[in-house]
């Protein structure tokens, strides 16, 4: 039992991963809430972001709820496993991440927004887990597409540290990376939470603010 759930908080290696497959997961294309597309191509002047805050049906409703986000979709990213299913992923053996894949209008939301509401719904010191979810899939991860974005992002962890600190946490474990190949999870558990309201969310912040002009003075 032990051994099982050392495996879980371990990233596996290329030779340890399940091999995945090849097609990708099918879904319906449409966003539940909104009805807009999941898949791009996405309207000129669109940018992505890619978060991962712990059990990704919480997250995505932090993010479609904000002003300027036109889409989101959930899925697996930062592992090895191409296309893998949730009950892979559950296993400790992909390496990936549980994501949230955010299309935002940055003349309506800016990156730093974003940013803002990652750090403040979750609590990024914990590593391979959020709460009571444990394993390799919960941990914080930020994405980043740009080197601006990383530029913001790294300034932003910078910023919540020292907020942190402050509050007597610990480390941040966040890990900020290039973004990896994004792989769609299954339809049922796209938005989630508004199809199920009542479903299980393990979000929780630690009630430490991220200050405010986080980029200005990087």
């Amino acid at each position: 039992m032990l051994g099982a759930w050392k495996r879980k908080v371990v990233m596996p290696t290329r030779e340890q991963a399940l091999a995945g497959r090849a097609e990708p997961m099918p879904l319906s294309g449409r966003h539940f809430v909104h009805g807009r597309t999941l898949r791009p191509p996405f309207p000129e002047g669109l940018e992505p972001a890619l978060f991962g805050l712990g059990c990704f049906w919480g997250a995505e409703r932090v993010f479609w709820q904000i002003p300027g986000v036109w889409t989101t979709a959930v899925g697996y990213a930062g592992g090895v496993t191409p296309n893998p299913t949730y009950e892979e992923v559950c296993s400790g053996l992909t390496g990936h991440n549980e994501v949230v894949r955010v299309v935002f209008d940055p003349q309506a939301a800016r990156y730093e927004a974003l940013l803002r509401r990652f750090w403040e719904s979750h609590d990024p010191t914990q590593g391979m887990r959020q709460g009571n979810d444990v394993g390799t899939q919960y941990r914080s991860g930020i994405y980043v597409h740009t080197p601006e974005q990383r530029r913001i992002a790294e300034a932003s962890r910078d910023a919540y540290q020292r907020a942190l600190r402050h509050a007597g946490y610990g480390r941040i474990t966040t890990e900020i990376v290039e973004a990896p190949e994004f792989y769609y999870a299954e339809e049922y558990h796209q938005q989630y939470l508004a199809k199920d309201p009542s479903g299980y969310c393990g979000l929780g912040g630690t009630g430490v603010g991220c200050p405010v002009g986080i980029a200005a003075s990087a």
